[in-house]
């Protein structure tokens, strides 16, 4: 059976003492966990500190980002190693803003997941069109371009580290939406692109997240669509009943 997944990306938002506030108010909020798995992924910064304060309960931290040496003159950067040291087990890797502002390519990610891998890490795995993409009609070949490019060179077993995350950036902050069905389409494309490449085994236990501006409103429908196994949130995690919310529409 799938695992259903709420993962909240706070990228580079929250100081320290700011993010001890909303970890005390996620606790609070979790203490009956919802049928889901609850992931936060806070700054660089504050992940020992978020790992030590989530010990006690049952979410995870996640790093939004990492690179793919093992160690060396890479001002700036970090590593699996250095993640693992402070409890950190799961990495975001190949999100659309990487993509965009940072210029990470699907080479570049097909490196970054190896190593992850390599150090025994939960991947979670971002891709999706841009706005061009799906006016064009172009939206199904990139995604699978995307994930071909990084992702089918791996064996079987390391889909078992493996959690996809489906951003269609045409629908974040551009005043376009997405709908449920578009989802639930793009989902079910991504399913049977896996199960093509492996194994309808693999295909039906991966979990695959949705990242178009998930909220409260919407988290419910989008949900319940069969292909769609929970939701990778940006903004509304940084609001502790929002992300409740959300995570509870299970």
């Amino acid at each position: 059976m799938r695992t259903k997944i709420v993962a909240g990306n706070w990228k580079m938002n929250k100081n320290l003492a700011e993010t001890g506030v909303l970890l005390s108010e996620l606790k609070a909020k979790f203490q009956d966990l919802p049928e889901a798995k609850i992931i936060v992924a806070p700054t660089f910064t504050n992940l020992y500190y978020a790992f030590e304060e989530l010990k006690e309960v049952d979410i995870d931290v996640a790093a939004q980002n990492m690179y793919q040496a093992e160690s060396g003159a890479f001002t700036g950067e970090i590593s699996a190693d250095m993640l693992k040291s402070v409890g950190v087990e799961t990495v975001i890797l190949g999100h659309s803003e990487r993509r965009a502002y940072f210029g990470e390519t699907d080479e570049l990610l097909e490196e970054k997941v190896n190593t992850a891998l390599k150090h025994k890490m939960t991947i979670i795995f971002c891709f999706g069109e841009e706005l061009e993409d799906r006016k064009s009609g172009n939206h199904f070949n990139v995604v699978e371009g995307q994930l071909k490019n990084a992702l089918f060179k791996l064996d079987n077993d390391a889909w078992k580290h493996i959690v996809l995350a489906y951003e269609p950036v045409w629908a974040i902050g551009t005043g376009e939406t997405a709908s449920p069905e578009q989802a639930q389409e793009m989902h079910a494309f991504i399913r049977k692109t896996i199960g093509d490449a492996f194994n309808a085994e693999i295909a039906e236990d991966v979990s695959i997240l949705y990242g178009g501006s998930v909220k409260p409103a919407n988290a419910k429908e989008i949900f319940a669509k069969p292909d769609v196994d929970g939701g990778l949130i940006g903004g509304a995690s940084l609001d502790p009943d929002s992300f409740a919310a959300i995570a509870n529409s299970f």
